[in-house]
């Protein structure tokens, strides 16, 4: 391993203990220097070539497309939108005034995104729900807006968003064919948050904006459209997050500091640029399980980030160095092994109307089984899926939950208590945490966490079980 290895090996173990710290499931790492790999991590199972839901990443692909519509003339950045969708009319005037440029800028007329998840109808709100302020006066992020900027492209390309692009980017970039997007309830793309990629083609994507829009000697993007994407256009000084997310926007793009830009999605999917140095770096993860998630951002600038600047501004030539692979630890509880009891009993619910009717715990001292008779009820009266997960206090397990690849993790934390979390990866990434603690009567307590935008919310409970066929047999 050469000195400039250790820059980056360095920088991202330090960023593996501040995440671990957090309970961030920390997926990738990757790290180039003008287009040549530096470092790269990996928490298995994920990996470089394992997709996962990039979330808000997928406003920069949208915007990207409109950049690329407007060079073949199919429509101007300064054209309002209510040109494109007449039906929508009679609209408000702030609405009326509303530009794409506004949009991709995030200075449109919302206060924020205008529909709700459950909604019919994501692209109709846009135009419906009532606006708050003229358009270019102020930056609200507005994911509704990027929905209906994929809207537009589906609408004057005649394709889905993702079928314009793969000619024109992604597979001139070889980006994977798996590539895909979540559609909304109208089955339009979901531009503003449905992009399911792997690592790699997030690293390849940096590379084409690092290289001013060309790959291989070829121009695959419009260079007006990428230097006003790149530039400042929306002050976000007021943003209350990260403070990276501070440093101004540019079309569908994070500016952090002057001359960089970043891709940030929901959870920690994470794309950096800095061109002066040819910079890029990639991280995956999953944060929604920690308080102060979004601050996660500046971790990462301030731990991997800034060190790898350091580096090259002192002339150790990171581009010279060895690909060198890191592994990432999986998040678990902490496992006293001295604590680990044999559990095989079947429990029943004594709380009317919290979590499952029942729960089925076999345990040893390396591990076993929990399983729930159904899952909770929802407010809609709803019976939520069930548990059923393998458990080892020595490793994480691979299995899939709900229809969706999981890694879970357990561990006895005291005499009394065995923690279990289960992160859920894939097309929408959810972690679920829950805690097991019998009382000296034998009455078992559950308490139950889930994070995530689409989990079910079923499952944040607090409840009690005795066990069904006598006394519990712990201890």
């Amino acid at each position: 391993m050469t000195v400039e290895d250790n820059v980056a090996t360095e920088a991202i173990s330090s960023l593996a203990i501040r995440a671990a710290a957090l309970d961030i499931a920390l997926h990738t790492v990757q790290v180039s220097v003008r287009g040549e790999p530096v470092a790269r991590a990996v928490s298995e199972p994920t990996g470089l070539d394992t997709p996962q839901r990039m979330y808000s990443i997928s406003k920069t692909l949208t915007g990207l497309a409109i950049g690329l519509l407007a060079d073949e003339g199919a429509l101007s950045l300064d054209d309002p939108v209510m040109k494109h969708f007449p039906e929508m009319g009679p609209v408000h005037p702030w609405l009326e005034a509303t530009t794409l440029r506004h949009m991709l800028a995030m200075r449109g007329p919302h206060r924020s995104t205008t529909y709700k998840r459950t909604d019919d109808s994501w692209l109709e709100s846009y135009f419906r729900v009532p606006p708050t302020h003229p358009p270019g006066t102020v930056f609200t992020y507005d994911t509704s807006a990027s929905y209906t900027l994929a809207a537009l492209v589906e609408r004057l390309s005649g394709t889905s968003l993702p079928d314009y692009l793969r000619p024109r980017l992604f597979d001139p970039l070889g980006l994977s064919p798996g590539l895909r997007f979540l559609t909304g309830p109208e089955g339009i793309a979901h531009g503003g948050s449905g992009l399911i990629c792997t690592p790699r083609d997030l690293l390849r994507l940096a590379h084409l904006l690092l290289d001013d829009g060309n790959h291989d000697g070829v121009r695959l993007l419009p260079t007006d459209y990428l230097r006003a994407a790149t530039s400042p256009q929306a002050d976000t000084a007021l943003q209350n997050s990260a403070a990276a997310l501070r440093g101004g926007y540019g079309y569908q793009l994070w500016l952090p500091r002057p001359g960089w830009w970043l891709m940030f999605g929901l959870g920690g999917q994470l794309v950096y640029g800095n061109p002066a140095r040819g910079l890029a770096v990639t991280v995956t993860a999953d944060f929604q399980a920690c308080p102060s998630g979004d601050r996660f951002i500046d971790d990462v600038i301030d731990l991997l980030i800034d060190p790898l600047v350091e580096g090259l501004d002192a002339g150790r030539a990171l581009s010279g160095a060895h690909d060198t692979a890191v592994e990432l630890p999986w998040p678990a509880p902490r496992h006293v092994a001295a604590h680990a009891r044999p559990v095989a009993e079947r429990y029943a619910n004594v709380v009317d109307g919290r979590g499952p009717a029942e729960l089925v715990l076999s345990l040893d001292d390396g591990g076993g089984r929990l399983t729930s008779a159904g899952g909770p009820a929802g407010a809609d009266g709803r019976t939520a899926a069930g548990w059923d997960v393998e458990l080892r206090f020595d490793r994480p397990v691979r299995t899939v939950v709900d229809d969706q690849p999981a890694v879970v993790t357990a561990g006895w934390t005291s005499p009394d208590i065995l923690d279990v979390r289960c992160s859920l990866l894939g097309a929408n990434l959810t972690t679920w945490r829950t805690r097991l603690a019998w009382a000296p009567d034998d009455t078992l307590s559950v308490q139950s966490q889930v994070f995530g935008e689409t989990a079910d919310h079923a499952w944040n409970f607090h409840t009690a079980y005795r066990a069904a066929s006598g006394p519990v047999l712990h201890g």
